[in-house]
């Protein structure tokens, strides 16, 4: 079944004071925005326009079926990639960082060739601790232009790379 989207041009270009919304058809972020401040009114089958429940994505129902299990299952998980010139001390530094940081390396994986190393270190962290202030902190380290950190969300991780 091919969907329907509802942009804020359509909305522009409807105008008045409610706009019908079929059923089957999205209602943009952005449409929303525009009726909201225009006045506008979403009215939906059964009364005011309700988004859909998402179908895809790492927070839609089908997607517990199809993706593998979750790093941690009581708090979130990481997924830290590092890539640079190899040196003594770079491991080290790493794994410093996310002990700091509270988080349980679940698995690690590293590879050297020549001068240059990758590295991946999928980790757990515990309930009460903020995503965005580890992130913050791991994508600090690198020294002179040494080596990058990257840290992702599990969620994100997941999804994009399910089979």
């Amino acid at each position: 079944m091919t969907k329907r989207f509802l942009t804020a041009d359509d909305v522009k270009r409807l105008g008045g004071s409610e706009i019908q919304v079929e059923s089957g058809t999205i209602v943009t972020p952005q449409a929303a925005e525009v009726a909201a401040a225009a006045g506008i009114r979403l009215i939906g089958a059964s009364g005011p326009y309700v988004p859909p429940i998402p179908d895809r994505g790492p927070d839609a129902a089908r997607a517990q079926d199809v993706l593998p299990e979750p790093i941690s299952t009581d708090g979130i998980g990481l997924v830290v990639t590092v890539v640079g010139r190899n040196r003594a001390g770079v491991l080290a530094e790493v794994t410093s960082a996310l002990a700091q940081a509270e988080c349980d390396v679940r698995d690690i994986s590293q590879r050297t060739v020549g001068a240059h190393f990758h590295m991946v270190l999928t980790c757990a962290v515990g309930p009460g601790r903020e995503f965005s202030s580890i992130k913050d902190a791991l994508q600090c380290l690198g020294g002179e232009g040494d080596y990058v950190v990257r840290v992702m969300h599990e969620k994100v991780f997941r999804f994009m790379h399910r089979v």
